[in-house]
This record gives C-alpha cells, sequence and structure tokens, in this order.
C-alpha cells in the first residue's frame, strides 16, 4: 500500500518555549507520556518506548475514560536534533510504510519558537474528531506541558 500524499493538513503553534524544551517534549519517553494523546485520553508512562534513530521505531498506547487502550506507533524517519522529526505513526501492527508521515518542524522565531506539524498520508479538518483534532488536542497539551497558558496558532 502507497501513502496518498496529497491527502493531510498542517497544524502551527508558536511557543515560548526553546527549540531544546520542544525537541525534549516530542523525544524523551517521560515526557512524551505527559502530552501526546488527545484531550480526554492518557498516556501511562510505561506504555511509551522511544528508540530515537533514523529507522528507530516508537511505540505509546493511550488510555480512554473507560479503559480502552489505543496503542500507536511507528518509525522515525529523520531524527534532526532541535530542528526536525519525521516518523510514520499509526497502528503498530501494521507496516510502518502503511501508515500516514508526520513531520514535526521547530524553527526558532527569537522570544518565540514555532511548532509546524504536518500530516500526510489522511484527510483532517477542524471538528472531525478524529485525525485533526486529535493532532490538534495533542498540541494543546504540548502547550500546557510547556507551562504555557496561551496557544498561538
Amino acid at each position: 500500500m502507497t501513502i496518498d500524499t496529497s491527502k493531510g493538513f498542517t497544524l502551527t503553534r508558536e511557543l515560548d518555549a526553546t527549540p531544546e524544551q520542544i525537541w525534549n517534549a516530542w523525544t524523551v519517553p517521560d515526557e512524551m507520556a505527559e502530552w501526546w494523546h488527545p484531550r480526554d485520553l492518557h498516556t501511562p508512562r510505561e506504555a511509551v518506548d522511544a528508540d530515537l534513530r533514523v529507522g528507530g521505531a516508537y511505540r505509546y498506547t493511550m488510555v480512554d475514560e473507560a479503559g480502552e487502550t489505543h496503542p500507536s506507533g511507528g518509525v522515525y524517519r529523520e531524527v534532526t536534533p532541535t530542528e526536525k522529526l519525521v516518523f510514520t505513526w499509526g497502528d503498530p501492527s501494521v507496516d510502518p510504510d502503511d501508515n500516514p508521515i508526520v513531520s514535526v518542524g521547530i524553527r526558532s522565531l527569537g522570544e518565540l519558537t514555532r511548532v509546524t506539524l504536518e500530516v500526510q498520508g489522511v484527510d483532517g479538518n477542524r471538528g472531525d474528531q478524529y485525525f485533526y483534532d486529535g493532532w490538534d488536542q495533542a498540541l494543546d497539551g504540548l502547550v500546557q506541558h510547556l507551562g504555557q497558558t496561551d496557544v498561538f496558532g
């Protein structure tokens, strides 16, 4: 199966945080567990594993209010510390090449840092209560994880 890269969406946030702080939030399992999930779900720390290198796999399992688990994972395609992270994302039991691709760009703007999240391979629109809204809520969680209350994006 080949991912249809004509499908996708982009989300951005401008954060009062350093590129290093944002990078760590995306790559350190202790931090990933704190925010990498939509609202009304949580990710237990023991359910996060990341082999941060090109070709390395990551996996995390989100848990909803009813206790149902939602595993996710993929393979890192590009790892450029404090600048860019590209990975496949989806069902970890499926060939990673059959899952959407997520690209996270981190760019210093001086006092703020812009995070640009691009998802390729699935459609997403505000209000879909699925891909777009899930990532949008996760980025709101990132903002909160970094100790901020305002979301610029």
